[in-house]
């Protein structure tokens, strides 16, 4: 596995939920992670918290303001990102905004207008406007580097409406896309695929409807799937795949805060015609 300390990374919508723990596991393993968001200040789910917190976990963090769905202001995180590191080793696209309020049932003719732009202009086309601007800093790093879409199994298969899934499978086709136009330059894009997550927000509906999930996946271990791909000796291999969190925990012996395993997804076998 390849040696992270001192690789730059930056980490979209990372405040909370995925994002922060994938920023968490690159401090672990030293990075300096310049790290996106819309919420200030001392609360746990603020971009100034996750930086300190990378920093206490080994590496080093610094908070981005940016609404990924203004184009300038994602301009004026890599123009700075530049100042500061004259380059980057890791694009990690997180960044997503849930519908308020979410589009989890019914027809999409019942859905407003706008849900489009949550679920396919921040969970799509924000991930192009950064990939765009990072691009010649990921140049500027040389072989090793890479962009890690994440997206979800709703690129495989219907999950909450059809815009969702329009979003998630329109990222992993643009991975696997932009990974045939950056090899030659050495430069890897994979699509990463948690299973069901404990992210805050969903704990927050679990507690609401009276569900369990307290064997899912934590933000932390998807984090950790996250890095060990990032380090792997044959990142430039897989560029263009869709790596699962659950396979990745088992080939790199990944387990979250608790010592746990990640579960598999349930509906894998289903999804994949299994």
């Amino acid at each position: 596995m390849t040696d992270l300390q001192g690789k730059v990374a930056v980490v979209t919508g990372a405040s909370r939920g995925i994002g922060k723990g994938i920023a968490l596991a690159l401090g672990e393993r030293g990075c300096t992670v310049f790290v996106t968001g819309r919420t200030r200040g001392d609360g746990e789910t603020t971009m100034d918290k996750t930086a300190v917190q990378v920093t206490a976990a080994g590496g080093h963090g610094y908070a981005m303001a940016c609404d990924h769905g203004d184009d300038e202001q994602i301009a004026a995180v890599f123009e700075k990102v530049k100042a500061e590191a004259g380059h980057v080793d890791f694009l990690v696209n997180n960044v997503y905004r849930i519908p308020d309020p979410p589009a989890w049932s019914g027809g999409f003719w019942e859905h407003p207008l706008r849900i489009w732009d949550d679920q396919v202009g921040i969970g799509l086309r924000a991930h192009y406007v950064a990939s765009w601007h990072a691009a010649p800093l990921l140049f500027e790093a040389g072989p090793g580097a890479a962009i890690l879409n994440v997206s979800s199994p709703g690129g495989l298969g219907y999950h909450f409406s059809c815009s969702y899934g329009a979003g998630k499978a329109g990222l992993d086709r643009l991975t696997a896309d932009m990974a045939i136009e950056l090899e030659p330059r050495g430069v890897a894009a994979v699509v990463l695929y948690p299973g069901s997550v404990a992210t805050e927000f969903a704990k927050r509906v679990a507690e609401a409807r009276g569900m369990d999930i307290s064997k899912a996946q934590t933000t932390l271990s998807v984090g950790r799937a996250a890095a060990a791909l990032l380090s792997a000796d044959d990142l430039m291999e897989r560029s263009g795949t869709i790596q699962w969190v659950e396979d990745l925990a088992k080939e790199f012996d990944i387990v979250d805060e608790l010592g746990r395993r990640p579960p598999p997804y349930a509906r894998r076998a289903e999804l994949e015609g299994g």
